[in-house]
């Protein structure tokens, strides 16, 4: 990360078909947006680093996706109706409202500088309320789920007894969450409607202390193994007047942002909380009783919750590098290749008919083993310089000379070494180049 600034790299993810503007054609709206080709592969390749890393490569932890909206009792269980709120202010010279706790300065309203002009402080539920059937009334209220933790609790007995599982194990999940935030924004930083990845790992009591500093190292390697700067992460544990009513510690995985340090995970010691809300309130004995032990106890739960965008998001912040390039300045996305959403470009020098032939045929070779992009436009330089912003790790470039050596160059992204390579070879070639990092 060469101190890229936020309009820099949003500017790139707009540019390139990273990130849209959602509704643009109708003047946006506010803190909302689509992910374009580029976008949907990057967070695709993220959600696939995170599930690997937390479900396929172990085997204590499995899966599961549940209802976005469930029935509203989860939610009052879970403390979400009584308590899900911010504090929410407006400025009467305005009428711009805004988080009480988030303004660096109480008695200025930061968008029209007027002083002492907000009103008392308002508690703000962020759920967002919707109605199930034909009539809106009291009875049919619903929620869209504000995290995804709660469907994992309330199937906790159905997978623990189904998988045949005993603490300590886990729940995976990844899925959308809605929350009515008062003052989104920084890009795609803080949305309305985002992914998150959580996981709700169950354990004896006496053991919550040494899972959950087991799971801060492990989620901070996480960030670092797929190609974060150490410098730029940091752990920071949550103050008393912080933590959440059912947390005895969380810690933050904290990303240094052009803004500054801000939050990319959450990794909570949730206690027995909500199984035993859940318990009390459904009349379902969510207990666990070991049979070994003659014990019967409520799991503790440790959680590490992260954002799907905000980590795709700080994946591409550091990944931005800048270098001068015999004069000119050039710009790459240095993306750990398991996350870069190209993997193989394949570009003939020209536009020739007998190149283009070509070009389709390695284009057929490689296509069953990477995602790879054709691209015939422009100045070879240009497509090159293309492929370096979208974080293509190697690019195969089909030239004059391929016609009579069945032979094609192969440019690495980061050092623009060129390798020539026989179109027969070419799978193992970069099967190789590629070893151990997809």
């Amino acid at each position: 990360m060469s101190n890229v600034t936020l309009e820099t790299i949003s500017n790139l993810a707009q540019k390139r078909g990273f990130v849209y503007q959602a509704s643009g054609i109708y003047g946006g709206l506010r803190s909302a947006w689509d992910y374009g080709p580029l976008g949907v592969e990057l967070l695709r390749n993220v959600r696939e680093a995170w599930w690997k890393s937390m479900v396929r490569d172990r085997d204590d932890i499995v899966g599961l996706d549940s209802s976005i909206i469930q029935s509203p009792q989860v939610w009052v269980a879970s403390g979400h109706v009584a308590s899900f709120t911010d504090p929410l202010v407006e400025c009467t010279e305005c009428n711009n409202r805004f988080r009480l706790d988030k303004l660096d300065d109480a008695g200025r309203c930061p968008n029209c500088g007027a002083r002492d002009s907000f009103t008392e402080p308002k508690q703000f539920n962020l759920m967002l309320k919707t109605f199930l059937g034909p009539v809106e009334n009291e009875n049919a209220i619903a929620y869209l789920r504000p995290e995804t933790a709660q469907g994992i609790f309330v199937n906790y007995a159905n997978v623990a007894r189904t998988a045949r599982l005993k603490p300590p194990f886990g729940i995976a999940q990844i899925g959308k969450s809605f929350r009515n935030e008062i003052t989104p924004g920084q890009f795609v930083f803080r949305t309305r409607e985002f992914e998150q990845m959580e996981m709700e790992f169950f354990v004896p009591p006496d053991e919550a202390e040494r899972w959950h500093e087991y799971w801060l190292n492990e989620r901070m390697r996480w960030y670092v193994d797929l190609g974060i700067d150490p410098e730029h992460l940091r752990l920071r544990a949550h103050d008393e007047d912080e933590l959440s009513h059912y947390s005895a510690a969380t810690s933050d995985v904290e990303y240094r942002f052009p803004w500054g340090w801000d939050e990319l995970e959450g990794i909570a010691n949730r206690t027995d909380f909500d199984l035993k809300a859940h318990s009390g309130h459904s009349g379902e004995d969510l207990s666990y009783f070991d049979q070994e032990s003659g014990e019967r106890y409520f799991p503790y739960v440790i959680e590490p919750a992260a954002g799907l965008t905000r980590s795709a998001f700080a994946f591409l912040i550091d990944a931005y590098h800048t270098e001068e390039v015999r004069g000119e300045t050039r710009v790459v996305l240095q993306l750990d290749p398991r996350l870069s959403p190209i993997k193989v470009a394949v570009l003939p020098l020209s536009k020739k008919p007998e190149l283009v032939a070509v070009t389709e045929e390695v284009a057929k070779v490689l296509r069953p083993h990477w995602a790879i992009e054709v691209d015939v436009t422009q100045s070879i330089g240009r497509r090159y310089r293309r492929q370096d912003e979208i974080g293509t790790p190697y690019a195969v470039t089909v030239d004059f000379d391929t016609l009579d050596d069945r032979a094609v160059t192969v440019r690495d992204r980061d050092t623009m070494e060129q390798d020539r390579v026989p179109i027969e070879s070419l799978v193992e070639h970069l099967e190789h180049k590629f070893a151990g990092r997809l």
